[in-house]
This record gives structure tokens, C-alpha cells and sequence, in this order.
């Protein structure tokens, strides 16, 4: 089976991720990735950028395609006209795949008018806008601009944006599951749900069983599993735990979908 990571973040030997990589079991480098990928059938991924846009700092390798994110640096620190000629150069790669967007870690909702010009730049170039969604890494974000009832306005007002819900907005499932089921032109990975090493995964499904079958009831209440997309976060998790929980999650007729196809058809990975 060949799977896509639909969401990843990528910078090697930089100290926060060094430290994430190792409680997962992994190195934060390119080597060790890249090795890691090919252990487990990763044929690709999809790097969710952080920083500055400027082109320099998006140099991946081959396995890896991107979405130019940006931070709250860039949004509220550069003029407009700026930010989206720079945004405009990385859509026009073939490289880049879509746009990301920090809500929660950033003060502001997506659904705002100022966003405009940015989303219709994603309808001009065809590329999804993926967001932050649910639970932040800091405790100084503010969890009412991530809340998944945000995306809900967003996919209403900007209907022709196709939009990603990350992380599946966890651990709101059940306001995510409502949202993705309303709105069409919503699509989520299942990225950032785990952390660490798993040292025992039979006692990890027996201690979490009632996050987990709620996880799993909302998805099987919506079987929508051609809107849903395998993602690690890495290095935050273990990949290799990552597709064992995934696969705990999904169900085994729907993991071409989930591990794959989903991905290659919005991020168009392999024509």
C-alpha cells in the first residue's frame, strides 16, 4: 500500500523539533525522514510551511511537495500588497500544493474580509487552503480563533475555496464531524492526534478506548472517507505508530482512500 503523509512540518536540526523527534523515537533530518519514509511505503509528503514566504526557505527534497504558510509574522507584519505577490510566486509552482493557516497560534478568524485577496488567489491556482484546527502546541494560543465552528463560516462565505480541516479539529469531533458534513468544501487530515512513542499500542487502544471510539463513531457516522487524509505531523509521532492508529480508525476497505488517493486527488502529488 502506498500512502501520502498529507501533513508534515520540515526543519531539520532546528532545537524545538530535535526534541519532538526524539521522544517519537526519530531524528529531525532530512536522512533519517527520507529513510523513515521508505521503511513504511511513504511515497510523498506534504509540508506544511512555516516563516517567512519568502522562496529561500522552501528548499524540500524530492519526496516532499509544500503549502506556503503563513504565520503571524507574515500576516500582520507585511503590507498586503506584498504578502500576496510573494504567496502568488510559490501558487504558481507545481511544488507548492496549497496555502496554510495558523488560527488559534495567530488572533483571527478565517472567515475574515481581509482574507479575501488571499482566497481568491487559492481559487485562481486550483490549491486547497489547509488550517490549523483544534488544540494548539502553545498554551498561549487562544483556542476560540482554532475551534472548527470557525471553519464553518469560512467554507460558507468562500464557498469555491477548498478547504482543510487539520487535525480533524481535535479533540471537538463532534462540531467537526457537523462542520464536514455540511460543507462540501470541506476536507480534513488526521494529522496531530498522537505524540511521542507508543511503548505498548495494545494498552495505549485499552487506556484511550473512549477518545478513540468516539474518534471512530463520528467517522463512521459520516462516512465521508473520501474526505479524509492520513497525516503524522511528524516529527511529532511515530510513523510507524501512526498508520497502526490509523488503520485502528479507518476501516481496512477504505485505506486506499484514506492513505492515498485522498491526497494525490487534492494535492495532485502524481498525475
Amino acid at each position: 500500500m502506498q500512502i501520502i503523509d498529507a501533513h508534515l512540518h520540515f526543519c531539520p536540526d532546528e532545537g524545538y523539533f530535535n526534541n519532538i523527534a526524539r521522544r517519537a523515537h526519530h531524528e529531525n533530518t532530512e536522512k533519517h525522514l527520507v529513510e523513515q519514509y521508505e521503511r513504511y511505503g511513504i511515497v510523498g509528503g506534504v509540508v506544511m510551511g512555516n516563516g517567512s514566504p519568502e522562496n529561500a526557505r522552501h528548499a524540500y527534497p524530492a519526496p516532499l511537495k509544500y503549502c506556503v504558510g503563513l504565520d503571524n509574522y507574515t500576516m500582520f507584519s507585511w503590507d498586503m500588497k506584498r504578502q500576496l505577490m510573494f504567496i502568488e510566486n510559490h501558487l504558481r509552482q507545481s511544488n507548492c500544493v496549497g496555502i496554510k493557516l495558523y488560527p488559534g497560534y495567530d488572533s483571527f478568524y478565517i472567515f475574515d474580509d481581509s482574507l479575501s485577496p488571499l482566497y481568491a488567489l487559492a481559487v485562481k491556482y486550483h490549491k486547497p487552503v489547509a488550517v490549523h484546527m483544534g488544540l494548539t502546541a502553545s498554551n498561549n494560543a487562544l483556542l476560540k480563533y482554532s475551534h472548527p465552528l470557525v471553519m464553518d463560516e469560512a467554507a460558507t462565505k468562500y464557498r469555491q475555496v477548498q478547504f482543510v480541516m487539520c487535525h480533524f479539529g481535535e479533540p471537538w469531533f463532534v462540531d467537526s464531524a457537523a462542520v464536514v458534513e455540511k460543507n462540501p468544501n470541506v476536507m480534513v487530515d488526521l494529522s496531530g492526534i498522537l505524540e511521542g512513542k507508543i511503548p505498548d499500542f495494545a494498552l495505549f487502544l485499552q487506556k484511550k478506548h473512549y477518545y478513540i471510539n468516539k474518534l471512530k463513531g463520528w467517522l463512521e457516522y459520516l462516512d465521508l472517507y473520501d474526505r479524509f487524509m492520513f497525516g503524522t505531523d511528524w516529527p511529532l509521532a511515530n510513523l510507524g505508530d501512526y498508520i497502526e492508529f490509523t488503520k485502528e480508525i479507518i476501516p481496512e476497505s477504505e485505506w486506499d482512500k484514506v492513505f492515498f488517493e485522498n491526497a494525490n486527488r487534492l494535492y495532485r502529488m502524481y498525475q
